[in-house]
C-alpha cells in the first residue's frame, strides 16, 4: 500500500452533489442512527466529504476521520470546521490506517467498504486499531438476498459500474467479511434505499454495529 494514491476527481465531485441529495431523501437519518450512542474516540474510515460530522453526540471527544481523495479531503476538512465535536481529518489508505493499535473506542465506515480495493484487509485495519470491546459501526450497501437482483449486481460490477462510481462494487457480501475480521455482529438493520419501486443494484443497505471482543 506505501506510495499508493487514491484520486477520483470527476466520481468526488458527482458525490459531493449526491451526498447532499441522499442526506435530504432520508440517508441523514440514517446518518444519525450510525453514530447514536457513541463515545470516546472515534475513527472513521473513509469519511468523505465529512457528512457523518454533525451527527456526532457530544460524548465523542474526538474524531480522526481518514479520507484518501483529495477532493473529498478538502471538502471534510470544511464540515469539520463545523461539527459539534473535534474532528481531525488526514490522508490515509483504509488499508493501512495511520492509527495505532486499539486506539479508537469505535470505529466507523459509511458506504465504504463496497469501494475499497482489498476489503478483508480493511476489516483487519479495523479489528487492530479498535480497543478490545469496542465497536464497529456500519452504513453500507451489500448483497442483496434476492437471486434476481444478485445476477444484476454481478453483471453491473464486472463492466461499468465500478468505472462509473470510484471502484464501488454493489454485491459485496460485506455482513460476511466483518464477521471473518474478527468481529461479532450485535444490531442490524437491513433496508432498502432509496426505497423505490424497482431497486437499483445498490438498494440493499444494513446499517448496525458489531463488537470487537
Amino acid at each position: 500500500m506505501p506510495g499508493r494514491r487514491v484520486s477520483h476527481p470527476l466520481f468526488a465531485r458527482v458525490f459531493e452533489r449526491a451526498s447532499v441529495a441522499m442526506d435530504r431523501a432520508g440517508g441523514a437519518r440514517h446518518r444519525h442512527r450510525l453514530v447514536a450512542g457513541l463515545h470516546g474516540v472515534v475513527v472513521e474510515v473513509g469519511a468523505g466529504n465529512g457528512r457523518n460530522f454533525a451527527h456526532y453526540p457530544a460524548t465523542v471527544t474526538r474524531v480522526l476521520a481518514v479520507e484518501p481523495e483529495p477532493r473529498l479531503r478538502a471538502a471534510a476538512r470544511v464540515a469539520a470546521a463545523e461539527a459539534p465535536v473535534p474532528v481531525t481529518v488526514t490522508d490515509g489508505l483504509a488499508e493501512a490506517l495511520p492509527v495505532a493499535d486499539g486506539v479508537a473506542d469505535a470505529l466507523v465506515v459509511s458506504l465504504v467498504l463496497c469501494s475499497v480495493a482489498d476489503q478483508a484487509t480493511v476489516l483487519r485495519e479495523a479489528h487492530r486499531v479498535t480497543r478490545s470491546g469496542g465497536q464497529l459501526r456500519f452504513f453500507e450497501h451489500v448483497r442483496s438476498r434476492s437471486p434476481g437482483l444478485r445476477r444484476v449486481q454481478r453483471v453491473v460490477d464486472a463492466t461499468c459500474w465500478p468505472l462509473l462510481c470510484g471502484g464501488c462494487h454493489t454485491g459485496r457480501d460485506t455482513l460476511a467479511a466483518i464477521g471473518t475480521a474478527g468481529f461479532t455482529v450485535t444490531e442490524l438493520d437491513r433496508f432498502r434505499f432509496p426505497d423505490a419501486a424497482v431497486p437499483g443494484p445498490a438498494a440493499p443497505h444494513v446499517l448496525g454495529a458489531a463488537r470487537r471482543p
